[in-house]
């Protein structure tokens, strides 16, 4: 069995998403795509343990090797990337019975469930295989259901919320295959092993300059990077408040993996960030992205919007960490993958038990909710000053080494920005604090409501307290990052 935990990653949520169909009841749909996504965290949790033990782990569909059989290969990198997913998916499943019987009529639930198991199997397929035409069919399972899942939003708006992020998706994804048909036409394979073994041969060939920029773009569009970035915030404000959480917690993690993946192992870091001005690039769009998004963010009066902008900041941070381009700085670009995860997936479940409370997420919605529902509020209290970076937090622990990062480099005023961007946050999670605290309800009359149920704030604050406690005992991330990111650069095992 252990020797197949490659393909079972990947096999487990596919198999069990057309199931539901079978099970129909509600709340028995519920808990086995529960269970299915814990059995896939148990697996990425071996398959890290196993490369962390033995070192990368390849796995040949049909008995077919590489580079003529479809490959799945699974490294420090794409094993963290893994256990991201599946754990936050676990997470976010847990508190999905209680959120989704608020959001959604009996009939439509075993529907979302089947396409979160779907959406959810495309992005592990995405991550463990080795072979670049498997990503772009992966990357159209988990595009198509996640399309379907944002359309299931009650508010008219999820409608063309839906086709919004459907004309985008499409050019992305039919970028990166055409990107990839440029690499199979140069080189004759789609291993990606061997692409990186045959491209250096091939030089500034321009069918290879082509293929990376239609693939780079492509990814640009699915990682929301400023100023690619318009679908997401209708696509965040109009979904199911779950829908929101899990998309936020994992899809954006995917994509900057493939974009780690293609740029530092596929193409090479002296052919993305040497040979291409892709340092200034990916710098410069990050900052830009920081500043625009949060200062958008400040002005909105959905929550729900607030933190889709927060996110496109927050991927501006991850991308500048990629462009600098050392190994501190792809170790810090890891580490806020994995604390940003954990930051939105609690802020997300959080503002999920007021939707089930008001039914609506809006400033005005805060009034008096730090007495009306103190969990919640705490629980949003908490993830907003991770958000910010405040010591203590999985925040703080991530945007420290990309400062550090970029003080290596002798790029002193990027450290500058970076704590200016920070600061900018401090903005919009006051407005919060000062409405939840500091205004008395009004209109609907928060006050008068009860606190999320248990079955929201249970997931809420395992979110929440791995904010704080990865803030304190850095230990497992900090160890595991960094010897992905000398993998990455080819100083690891």
């Amino acid at each position: 069995m252990l020797t197949h935990l490659p393909i079972l990653q990947v096999i487990l949520p596919l198999m069990a998403a057309p199931s539901c169909l079978v099970l129909r009841r509600a709340g028995l749909v519920w808990l086995f795509a529960f269970a299915a996504s814990l059995s896939a965290l148990a697996v990425s949790a071996l398959l890290l343990q196993q490369v962390l033990a033995n070192g990368p782990i390849s796995y040949a569909l049909g008995g077919w090797q590489a580079p003529w059989g479809i490959e799945y290969r699974i490294d420090l990198l794409n094993a963290w990337v893994l256990l991201i997913v599946s754990g936050l998916s676990s997470a976010v499943l847990a508190a999905a019975h209680t959120s989704i019987a608020s959001e959604l009529d009996g009939g439509r639930q075993t529907l979302f469930y089947t396409l979160y198991l779907l959406c959810f199997a495309g992005l592990l397929g995405i991550v463990a295989t080795g072979d670049v035409f498997n990503v772009f069919v992966f990357l159209e399972i988990s595009s198509l259901s996640t399309y379907a899942l944002i359309a299931l939003g009650r508010d008219r708006r999820a409608l063309w919320a839906a086709f919004q992020y459907l004309i985008m998706g499409t050019i992305g994804a039919t970028f990166i295959l055409i990107g990839i048909g440029f690499l199979y036409m140069m080189t004759g394979t789609l291993n990606m092993e061997d692409l990186a073994a045959r491209l250096p041969t091939l030089g500034n060939s321009a069918a290879v300059l082509a293929a990376f920029a239609f693939i780079f773009v492509g990814i640009c569009l699915k990682l929301a990077l400023f100023p690619l970035h318009q679908w997401l915030p209708n696509a965040y404000s109009y979904a199911p408040s779950i829908v929101t959480a899990f998309l936020a917690a994992t899809a954006t993690k995917v994509a900057l993996y493939l974009l780690l993946r293609f740029t530092v192992t596929v193409f090479g870091v002296e052919f993305s960030l040497a040979r291409l001005p892709l340092e200034s690039l990916l710098i410069g769009l990050g900052l830009v992205g920081v500043f625009v998004a949060s200062t958008v963010a400040i002005y909105q009066v959905d929550i729900k919007r607030m933190f889709a902008y927060s996110s496109v900041a927050q991927v501006g941070y991850m991308v500048v960490g990629v462009g600098i381009g050392t190994a501190a700085a792809l170790q810090a670009t890891l580490l806020h993958l994995f604390n940003h995860a954990l930051m939105k997936g609690g802020l997300f479940l959080a503002l999920a038990g007021l939707v089930y409370r008001t039914g609506a997420c809006r400033i005005e919605h805060f009034r008096g909710l730090g007495t009306a529902m103190p969990w919640t509020m705490a629980a949003i209290v908490v993830g907003g000053i991770s958000l910010i970076g405040m010591p203590l937090t999985v925040g703080f622990v991530s945007k420290w080494y990309l400062i550090a990062a970029a003080l290596d480099r002798d790029l002193w005023w990027l450290a500058v920005l970076v704590v200016l961007g920070s600061l900018l946050a401090v903005a919009y999670i006051w407005r919060l604090v000062e409405a939840g605290y500091f205004r008395e309800a009004t209109g609907s009359a928060v006050a008068a409501r009860g606190e999320a149920p248990v079955g929201l704030l249970l997931p809420t604050w395992l979110l929440i307290g791995a904010n704080l406690y990865f803030g304190i005992d850095t230990r497992l991330p900090v160890a595991v990052t960094a010897a992905a990111s000398q993998f990455l650069l080819g100083g690891g095992p």
